[in-house]
């Protein structure tokens, strides 16, 4: 019974496992946004919505078999096998889902949003992909190290931006729960908003 519910998988390829560092390394330069937000939010919001269109010009104009320098290798390194031959929504929602986060949220609830969209959710593929090892079939193929890295990347995240102990532990319980479910890109939306709206109402 115990082996028909944990299943322990071997860690990824390195090919793989270079992949996802590159990957997340560029989900982890959302963490950038707030900061630069502080700055001029609008321009920020703006920033984010022209760096979807053109990223999606380039990914598409590479899909029709265009080797843009630089975006090509970058785009090559972090695509997904299941991406292979498709448009790669990944950037597009992540971008999305910081602007949303930004237009909606006051700064402080926007930061820790968006902190836990980049710390959260980066941290949790990072580590689940590449040392998770037990994976209950409840968190649907995703493992118990992923889960404790996003929570933990989350509630420190949280409380460097001036959340309390127990604000703090909410919010990243609320990220751990959004992250364990079978989003796909989806995430980068919906983890930020979610954890946005938890911010809200612990912080005021």
């Amino acid at each position: 019974m115990f082996n028909s519910f944990f299943h322990v998988l071997p860690v990824i390829s390195a090919k793989k496992a270079k992949g996802e560092i590159v990957r997340k390394g560029i989900h982890l330069l959302v963490a950038l946004v707030p900061p630069i937000a502080a700055i001029n939010r609008p321009a920020t919001i703006l920033l984010l919505i022209l760096g979807i269109f053109f990223y999606s010009i380039l990914d598409l104009l590479t899909l029709k078999g265009y080797k843009i320098p630089v975006f090509y290798k970058i785009i090559t390194a972090a695509s997904r096998e299941r991406d292979a031959g498709k448009f790669t929504f990944g950037p597009v929602t992540l971008a999305l889902g910081a602007a949303v986060t930004l237009a909606i949220f006051p700064p402080p609830v926007a930061s820790v949003a968006i902190y836990a969209l980049a710390f959260g959710d980066g941290f949790a593929s990072l580590i689940g992909r590449i040392f998770g090892m037990t994976r209950p079939a409840i968190l649907n193929g995703k493992s118990v190290e992923g889960s404790l890295a996003c929570f933990t990347a989350v509630y420190i995240s949280a409380l460097t931006a001036s959340c309390g102990w127990t604000a703090a532990f909410f919010i990243a319980l609320t990220a751990t729960f959004i992250e364990m479910l079978p989003l796909k890109d989806w995430d980068n939306i919906i983890i930020p908003l979610s954890t946005g709206c938890a911010a809200f109402f612990l912080m005021i």
